[in-house]
């Protein structure tokens, strides 16, 4: 029985050698067409900006001091509201000044009095001289007092005018429109003629927005620009922000570059009519750095890394794929703007790029690249090294 055994074991294991070696001779099944996802790329007008951090400065702030040493009789206002040039803010006690305007005009008086008699005298002194009962010596004396007279006249009527000035300087009036700070001296106390600060006021409609820019970025903006960049459109969002909602336009750039940081200070001024910016407030700024221009734009996710190479794939009318290095511009929301490395009708890989192997094939779906519209992405950037992003244009 064991002999039968080993017998039929042994017919087995030939049969299976047999059964494998007869399959031998067939090729390995292929591998399947994986899908993937394609589209051509957006065609669409874009401008790029710079982004810049900086912050909002007023562009005028006037520490306010009396004009008129004495005694703080009144304020005018209160802490903190918005103040129009020429209203009165504080009041020094006028009546020291008042008193010396009076005696000025009694001073005016006096000379008047004295120079009409000194006419009357000369008027004298002339008939007695054409009769010849006075000498040519008392009329040009008398003639010297009228000039005396004149003179005097005159100096008391411009002591009457310092004093009336004086009368207005205990008036203290706001000298520009503004919203004012809290009060630094209450009433009661003595003040001085030009030294002592009793509050100040700083302008709030429109405002700068200081900002750094690198030195190599300011040469561009020259040699695009023939170094006129005065009066470019910026946009800024603050801290709390999303989208740049606040514009502005470029107004100022130092000629001067800081030996020190390499960077140059330049400053735009944006409108602020509701008062919502306050000086001092920092923000995200981007300047406009190029006019609208047609760009190529694909998702920022179909780009591959490979090596220091950028790729997309790109899948040809058999179906194969391809890998094609491009050059890459800034992002326009979710987009990125190609410079270089396809065309409009190319077929780009957007979805299922794991799936997607250069030189295999692959069953491209069409799909669709939506032109990105929403809010702009919150990308800030150290001053001396500006992002680049773009924005469609006429946004």
């Amino acid at each position: 029985m064991k002999s039968k055994k080993r017998l039929a074991t042994a017919l087995y294991l030939a049969g299976m050698i047999g059964l494998t070696g007869c399959g031998g001779g067939e090729e390995p099944a292929a591998p399947p067409v994986m899908p993937v996802t394609v589209a051509t790329p957006v065609v669409q007008d874009v401008v790029d900006w710079d982004d810049f951090v900086g912050k909002f400065e007023a562009i005028q702030n006037v520490d306010i001091r009396p004009r008129a040493s004495g005694y703080l009789q009144s304020v005018h206002f209160t802490d903190g509201q918005f103040v129009r040039r020429g209203q009165t803010l504080f009041t020094v006690d006028p009546r020291p000044t008042e008193a010396a305007l009076a005696q000025a005009r009694a001073q005016l008086a006096r000379a008047q009095a004295m120079l009409t008699n000194a006419r009357t005298e000369l008027a004298r002194s002339r008939t007695l001289a054409a009769q010849r009962a006075a000498s040519i010596e008392e009329v040009e004396s008398r003639l010297a007092a009228v000039r005396t007279g004149d003179a005097d006249v005159a100096a008391a009527r411009a002591a009457i005018r310092a004093q009336q000035l004086n009368l207005g300087f205990t008036r203290v009036t706001a000298p520009i429109s503004g919203r004012i700070t809290e009060r630094k001296v209450d009433p009661g106390n003595s003040v001085i003629a030009d030294q002592t600060v009793l509050t100040t006021i700083i302008s709030t409609d429109p405002l700068h927005f200081a900002f750094e820019g690198s030195e190599a970025l300011i040469l561009k903006y020259q040699r695009q620009n023939a170094g006129n960049r005065t009066g470019t459109a910026v946009r800024i969002k603050l801290q709390d922000e999303a989208a740049y909602t606040h514009s502005g336009r470029l107004d100022y750039v130092d000629p001067l570059v800081n030996a020190g940081s390499g960077t140059v200070h330049a400053r735009a001024v944006v409108a602020n009519p509701a008062g919502f910016l306050k000086p001092g407030m920092f923000g995200n700024l981007r300047l406009a750095a190029s006019q609208p221009y047609r760009a190529l734009l694909v998702p920022d996710t179909a780009i591959v890394t490979d090596a220091a190479r950028r790729v997309v794939y790109v899948v040809d009318r058999a179906g194969t794929v391809a890998a094609r290095p491009v050059q890459l511009g800034p992002l326009v929301g979710t987009l990125r703007v190609i410079r270089s490395g396809i065309s409009p009708k190319d077929r780009i890989v957007i979805d299922g790029l794991q799936r997607a192997i250069p030189g295999q094939k692959v069953d491209p779906k069409p799909g669709n690249i939506r032109p990105n519209g929403g809010p702009e992405p919150m990308a800030p950037a150290p001053a001396s090294v500006p992002a680049s992003v773009a924005t469609p244009a006429g946004k």
